[in-house]
């Protein structure tokens, strides 16, 4: 069986038999990404040596009979994670120097757990951008077809996992960032409750949006990591004490007598009529796995896209405000004042993308346009994550696209920021209303694009969306195709 043919589960089981080791795990997967890398470009960086060593260390602690989750196991996480001695440039110029004094929180849960962490992976800018191609280390490809993105921002993550780079990887998703990629890609990936997974440590975009989440697969090992990163953390002030389940525990506990809504406002005529045939597929397949199938509304549903690029504007505009060459970031100093080094550090560190944001989130909360603007989207979010804890009175998950279409060409949207803009419609209500969801694959178009397919679980209810999600896979093969890379 080859390397990239095995699950985590399968691997833990190799390496305690002694049927496999940690180096040479580690270093099959160093060698699939120097073979397929070139192609895909998922990685900013690759830790060759401290991936061996580490690996060296975990053989030694499976042969003393102490063995993590991940003890031994290849993973990696998206270039936006501080990871001690290791560079962290968030896919930007800007940060192309920085080296971080410290592991983020979710990385050092990943560190105490023993995986081995082989390298930093590629994403848009600053987790700025649908698409993966707002990155200063290039584009990355789909795996699935190399002319096609494979979303973003968090498309290193899936693309790593599905051309069998890597078993597992984590990302970050501020409107979609990790299940938009995972859709594109043909993965499982997940977004937690807002404060069930620490942000200490990720470099921030829009610090009331951000979420970590793992990517993987299938839904088992998806579970398996989020066992490891979650729970509280005293560092992240919006982490949330709450208990964690084990969400391997009662993965098999099925959907039967589970209700779940369709909200309506997601059936919209712009569908990609392959999407449409997907998802009412699936949900034929959850009718027969026992669940009842009811209609529901999401009312402001259209305003979430004006809403979230409002607050996500202004946010990124107030957190990138301490790149400028002195706190941080790369220096340009052509020798004309403060000022003048300002200016040409930000102008020559920022990419396209990176400075449209800040400028249109700098006008909104400057004076005289922060009541209009920003305080009326804080107010307008306010009645999206009403609206779903309103209809989570009524049923258990909801259900419903990841993405409008399939993946789309590299470049074919570039000249089109709106249009980008809106392939997150289906994701970014999630982020503002702060609950779970998850993308997991459902179908292929005829070109033999992956579609995903999205659950919604209520706050803190992740084990039981994970739950549904489980049931779907087992019942259906789409997670058993892999792409010829």
């Amino acid at each position: 069986m080859k390397f990239q043919d095995l699950t985590i589960q399968d691997m833990r089981q190799k390496l305690l038999a002694g049927d496999l080791s940690s180096v040479e795990l580690t270093r099959a997967c160093l060698e699939r990404i120097k073979a397929t890398d070139s192609t895909l470009n998922a990685f900013i960086t690759v830790c060759e040596d401290e991936s061996l060593a580490a690996a060296e260390q975990a053989d030694q602690q499976i042969a003393a009979g102490n063995m993590g989750l991940l003890t031994g196991i290849p993973v990696a996480v998206k270039d936006i994670f501080n990871t001690l001695d290791v560079r962290t440039t968030c896919g930007s110029k800007i940060l192309d120097n920085y080296v971080s004094p410290y592991d983020a929180t979710a990385i050092a849960k990943l560190r105490e757990q023993g995986a081995i962490i082989v390298g930093k992976l590629n994403m848009d800018e600053f987790a700025m951008g649908s698409s993966n191609e707002n990155s200063a280390a290039g584009a990355v490809h789909n795996p699935w077809d190399t002319e096609r993105v494979p979303g973003g921002s968090s498309g290193g993550s899936a693309a790593a996992v599905a051309a069998g780079q890597v078993v597992a990887t984590l990302g970050t998703d501020t409107g979609g960032s990790v299940r938009q990629p995972a859709s594109h890609c043909g993965v499982v990936g997940l977004k937690p409750t807002y404060g069930r997974v620490s942000r200490y440590g990720v470099v921030a975009f829009a610090s009331s949006l951000d979420q970590v989440g793992p990517v993987a697969g299938n839904v088992e090992d998806c579970a398996l990591m989020l066992n490891v990163v979650a729970g509280y953390d005293p560092a992240d002030s919006t982490s949330v004490d709450c208990p964690v389940p084990d969400y391997l525990k009662n993965l098999n506990a099925g959907v039967t007598g589970k209700k779940i809504g369709l909200p309506k406002e997601y059936f919209i005529d712009g569908l990609d009529p392959e999407i449409k045939q997907a998802v009412d597929a699936a949900i034929e397949t959850y009718r027969q796995l026992g669940a009842e199938i009811v209609e529901v509304s999401l009312p402001h549903t259209d305003y979430s896209v004006a809403c979230y690029y409002l607050i996500a504007m202004a946010e990124a505009s107030s957190n990138l405000a301490r790149y400028d060459g002195v706190r941080f970031g790369k220096r340009q100093d052509p020798g004309e004042g403060l000022i003048g080094m300002y200016q040409q550090t930000r102008s020559a560190g920022f990419g396209d993308e990176v400075k449209r944001r800040i400028m249109l989130g700098t006008y909104a909360l400057s004076s005289g346009y922060y009541d209009a603007y920003y305080l009326k989207a804080q107010k307008v979010r306010t009645l999206i994550r009403q609206d779903f804890l309103k209809v989570f009175e009524e049923v258990d998950l909801l259900l419903t696209p990841v993405a409008p279409t399939p993946a789309f060409k590299i470049g074919e949207m570039v000249d089109d920021p709106l249009q980008m803009y809106l392939s997150d419609i289906f994701t970014i209500p999630t982020n503002l209303a702060g609950t779970c969801a998850m993308s997991f694959p459902c179908g292929f178009s005829e070109r033999g694009l992956p579609i995903g397919l999205q659950l919604i679980g209520q706050p803190f209810a992740e084990d039981e969306m994970l739950q549904a999600a489980y049931a779907f896979e087992q019942a259906t093969d789409w997670n058993q195709r892999v792409p010829e890379v």
